[in-house]
């Protein structure tokens, strides 16, 4: 029995399984695909694909699905890159490009991966832990009052009105010291070095390049600003996609739709990839219970990670293109 013509058969099942949602039985194969065997030769290879459980059947008709196993097969070994076309990717860039600050950026982003797909989109807001510092500006409210503006790597802005007393030079030779500190590195690493200069200050050394009229009390306010947790966020859009698709759950959707409300789940789901590349698993591959009777596609970007997810009977090829390209896409942006 040939192999490839096994695989070919799996694909043709897949394919036709995942635009349809009717199982699929070797006369519709023969009429939909050119197989170039009888209908007996497509039952044998069909019986034995059952046998290795990469397809079942779902009652007793003589139509087959296939299974997650089935999926993993042909996401491995079939799914060959179904590039997106460049009308595709003009618009992506286009729409991505339009965002006018990183709010927007991330809106737009499950928004579009959503439209793309026909699944739900999450997006990892622009990881704290690991995004950089850009840049401090300290500006002066009131004698004791001053406004820090952080400026993050990944076009995250926060503004936050501290206590300091300060004269102009004081300011002055402040923002420069804080800079010095944090530029190019990440918050709890900046903070840490403020520290350092702070406690090299009360020991009564000098350190090198820094100026006199810094004090030790102001660096502190604003190295515990940097220090600050920062609660990791998740963005969701397309819950209706998934809701129209009920019906390709086994049982009950609620399981998936209650995973989805927690953030501390999706965070789990989007920070479990391997490699740089796209990541799926699908069924009983997820390590969340909620999310055992679906499949998720997910990538990297330059700050943290973003996927869909929707039921088994998923247009993978379709689906991992999209991912790939707007999380290329969205690294760019950010980057810039």
């Amino acid at each position: 029995m040939s192999e490839q013509r096994r695989l070919d058969v799996l694909r043709a099942i897949v394919q036709d399984y995942v635009a349809t949602s009717e199982p699929v039985g070797s006369k519709a194969l023969l009429d939909r695909h050119q197989l170039g065997v009888s209908a007996a030769t497509i039952r044998n290879d069909m019986a034995a694909l059952e046998e290795e459980g990469l397809i079942s059947a779902p009652h007793t008709s003589a139509g087959r699905v296939p299974t997650d196993a089935g999926y993993r097969r042909f996401v491995d070994q079939l799914g060959h890159m179904k590039p997106l076309s460049r009308s595709e990717r003009v618009a992506i860039e286009t729409f991505l490009q339009q965002a006018v600050d990183l709010d927007d950026i991330v809106d737009r982003t499950v928004r579009l991966l959503s439209s793309l797909t026909h699944q739900v989109a999450v997006m990892q807001y622009p990881s704290i832990g690991t995004a950089t510092v850009r840049h401090i500006e300290l500006v002066s409210l009131a004698d004791t009052k001053v406004m820090v503006v952080l400026i993050m790597s990944t076009g995250r802005v926060e503004q936050r009105v501290l206590t300091i007393a300060h004269t102009a030079d004081q300011l002055l030779s402040l923002r420069d010291v804080v800079n010095q500190a944090a530029e190019g590195r990440t918050r709890a690493h900046a903070a840490d070095r403020l520290d350092a200069w702070a406690e090299q200050r009360r020991a009564g050394a000098k350190p090198d390049s820094h100026p006199d009229d810094s004090t030790p009390t102001s660096v502190g306010v604003i190295r515990d600003f940097l220090a600050e947790e920062r609660e990791e966020r998740v963005v969701m859009a397309g819950t209706s996609h998934l809701v129209r698709s009920g019906q390709d759950f086994p049982e009950t959707i609620g399981p998936v739709l209650d995973a989805l409300e927690e953030h501390v789940v999706l965070l789990r789901l989007l920070q479990q990839m391997e490699g740089d590349d796209v990541y799926v698993r699908i069924g009983g591959e997820n390590a969340i219970d909620g999310f055992r009777t679906a499949s998720i596609v997910s990538a990297p970007y330059t700050a943290g990670g973003i996927g869909v997810l929707g039921p088994t009977r998923m247009d993978y090829l379709t689906t991992i293109a999209a991912v790939r390209a707007v999380a290329r896409y969205v690294s760019e942006i950010l980057e810039q």
